[in-house]
């Protein structure tokens, strides 16, 4: 198959509509009022990184247009211009479902968003004062000159560009609002009203606060956001000099090429003339929004309604034969246990780090750490196991995209503490997750390991759905020896028996399994493949998809975000059925199924179905020999096959259509989950 010639939707577009699935969750009606506005502000910081990452390497590549088409067979200068269509859409869309919507059904449940517009004379007095205790001093407006260059704008900051009027004349500054200070202020409560106020609205109320030594007839202030090209260009030799290369990298950040100028579509077009003239942005990068901004900081819209304005909080549930009261290596020793956050608890991995910092029979403890909750417990383990006389190996990727300044923050003081750091490897990033753990029983290393989908985190970890393999099958655990081996002598593993890694592995592995596949059904035995994964754009990968189902073999694909596969087209795909979840939790686990023959293969692995994840990266996929695990992993992959509620068609339309079935009764994959975990056994 020619893989030039196969149909292929462009990641960028087929990433703007897996967005457009989170903006379904916050129309949903169904959703709990305050987890819409959630989704609403999950969007909003997915389209900033969008703009920052994605948009910012299209525009890169318009320099050489002709060239890249080549190369990757599409024309930059179009997309962009396809990805502005999209986004304007999507803004009204945003925008509408946001002041014609959620503001309205929030006073229905007495909560009022004021504006600057709508205080009374005694909220206005609380307004004024919180004003001048808690945000004056905090501002320091920059007055605009016409023969001056425009200040420097903070990628992602908001600003007030402002216009005072007297007689005719117009003067213009500009006001970084302060992102020091809680976004949201309840104001005094009356008749059982519940009043929230923005900041952005308090800072307007106080105009002539700042302003007063201009004289002024007329004030306004409108929003403006300005996004940033947040790719960095990197000396990728790992070390001291690296991180160096880095720290000067992250600040260069801050001053990238801008990307997207988001403003106030109420400014007046003499106003955005200013803009556009004195900070050379083009018509692509100029994207009409509402009164504000930076709208990811409604993530923590603070509730003082009735609890069930939000989704339920549910307890974690136990893992079946796992105690905290006895130590876990022992438990391990005897079986392997799955752990599925966030519906049982990351503790488990916590406490496993943490007997063995304290374990007098652990000799070594070895890990790779890719994102870190802010005040990680995970560090915090490491460091006392280095106290307590372990050898503790510590591989942390310095290239985490914008997690680099946390990454080069703890791996200083992981070093301070004792703790062996190593710098990822040279040319690749390191994104498996795996912890192994040797102790020192009966004169014999035994080896314990933890191997994940998702990263050591315990706040993403109540967040995103993922799982968690606690083993010590020597078949696991001793491809683990070989895999810190290499990558403690900053090269890549190669020549494992049980697991599958990239850069090396993973894309011979996929080929040889999916190919099985294609024999076998044209041998007239059962096959099938069944993958889930938060990206799919490897067009290699996705061309053999397509000769597998062309042989007959039954493809069901659950892919979150990106897809770049074109289910159910005829010649191509006519055995693919593709869907998408999305839900309360982030659906991030990596999960392969292949027939085999009938002798089923079951994988886990940190590695989605995208180039770079394949041969640009060091993943980590590993086999659940485990029955009774298999079996768990396989009944939750089937619930999610057939949710009738939360899952999306993923097709040629991208019109993220609900999976509509036969079957009356509503299945809704996260909830049903919950339940199968708590009633199995």
């Amino acid at each position: 198959m020619d893989i030039k010639r196969i149909p292929l939707i462009n990641r960028e577009i087929s990433w703007l509509y897996f967005n457009d699935r989170v903006l379904q969750e916050a129309a949903d009606p169904t959703v709990p009022l305050i987890d819409r506005i959630r989704f609403l502000s999950i969007f909003s910081s997915n389209l900033d990184e969008f703009y920052r990452v994605r948009v910012a390497t299209l525009s890169r590549l318009t320099n050489l247009n002709e060239k890249a088409k080549q190369v990757f067979g599409y024309n930059p200068k179009k997309v962009l211009s396809q990805i502005r269509n999209i986004v304007v859409k999507q803004e009204r869309k945003f925008n509408n479902l946001y002041e014609n919507i959620i503001i309205k059904q929030l006073a229905e449940e007495k909560i009022f968003i004021l504006n600057d517009k709508q205080l009374n004379v005694t909220r206005g007095a609380f307004v004024k004062n919180y004003f001048r205790e808690n945000i004056l001093a905090t501002l320091v407006p920059v007055m605009l000159n016409d023969n001056e260059p425009l200040p420097e704008l903070r990628d992602r900051g908001i600003y007030f560009f402002v216009k005072l009027t007297k007689n005719k004349k117009i003067k213009l500054a500009l006001i970084e609002i302060p992102d020091n200070v809680s976004r949201f202020i309840v104001l005094p409560q009356t008749n059982d009203l519940k009043f929230i106020i923005l900041v952005d609205d308090i800072i307007r109320y106080c105009l002539d606060d700042i302003f007063f030594i201009f004289d002024h007839d007329n004030i306004e202030a409108y929003s403006i956001q300005l996004t940033r090209d947040a790719e960095l260009d990197l000396d990728k030799e790992v070390s001291d000099k690296f991180i160096e290369s880095l720290s000067r990298s992250l600040l260069k950040r801050k001053k990238g090429r801008p990307m997207r100028l988001l403003y106030d579509s109420e400014m007046s077009m003499d106003m955005l003339a200013y803009l556009v003239t004195k900070m050379g942005v083009n018509s692509e990068s100029l994207i009409p929004g509402n009164r504000y901004h930076n709208f990811k900081d409604f993530i923590a819209f603070p509730n003082v309604g009735s609890a069930d304005l939000e989704y339920p909080k549910y307890d974690f549930l136990p893992v079946e034969g796992l105690s905290f009261a006895k130590s876990l290596m022992a438990q391990i020793e005897k079986k392997d246990f799955l752990i599925s956050t966030p519906y049982q608890s990351f503790d488990y991995i916590i406490h496993f780090l943490r007997e063995a910092a304290i374990d007098p029979k652990v000799k070594e403890i070895s890990v790779t750490l890719y994102r870190l909750a802010k005040n990680s417990r995970v560090v915090h383990a490491l460091i006392n196991a280095a106290k307590n006389g372990k050898k503790v190996n510590c591989l942390v990727e310095l290239k985490a995209r914008f997690d680099e300044q946390a990454n080069i923050t703890w791996s200083r003081r992981l070093a301070e503490e004792g703790v062996n750091v190593i710098y990822g490897v040279s040319g690749y990033k390191v994104h498996s997750k795996i912890i192994l753990v040797s102790r020192l029983e009966k004169r014999k290393i035994v080896n314990y390991a933890c191997l994940s989908t998702g990263n050591f985190n315990e706040k993403t970890a109540s967040l995103y759905a993922d799982h968690s393999l606690l083993t010590a099958d020597k078949r696991i655990t001793d491809d683990l020896v070989d895999i810190f081996k290499a990558v403690t002598k900053n090269t890549v593993p190669k020549g494992l028996k049980n697991l599958v890694v990239s850069p090396i592995d993973s894309r011979p592995a996929y080929f040889r399994m999916i190919d099985n596949e294609i024999k076998n059904a044209k041998a007239k035995k059962p096959a099938y493949i069944i993958l889930k994964m938060n990206s799919l754009a490897d067009e290699q990968i996705i061309a053999r998809l397509y000769q597998a189902s062309n042989a007959g073999v039954k493809i069901q694909l659950i892919i979150r975000g990106m897809c770049c596969l074109v289910g159910g087209m005829k010649g191509y795909s006519e055995n693919i059925e593709v869907i998408s979840i999305v839900d309360k939790y982030l659906e991030h686990a990596r999960i392969s199924i292949f027939c085999n023959g009938g002798k089923e293969l079951l994988y886990l692995t940190s590695a989605d179905l995208l180039t770079r994840n394949l041969d640009h990266r060091v993943e980590v996929g590993f086999p659940i020999y485990d029955e009774a695990i298999h079996k768990e992993v396989r009944d939750m992959v089937n619930i999610q096959l057939q949710d009738n509620t939360k899952a999306r068609e993923i097709n040629s339309l991208n019109n993220n259509k609900y999976v509509k079935t036969k079957q009356k009764i509503p299945y809704r994959a996260q909830i049903d989950i919950y339940n199968y975990l708590k009633y199995k056994y």
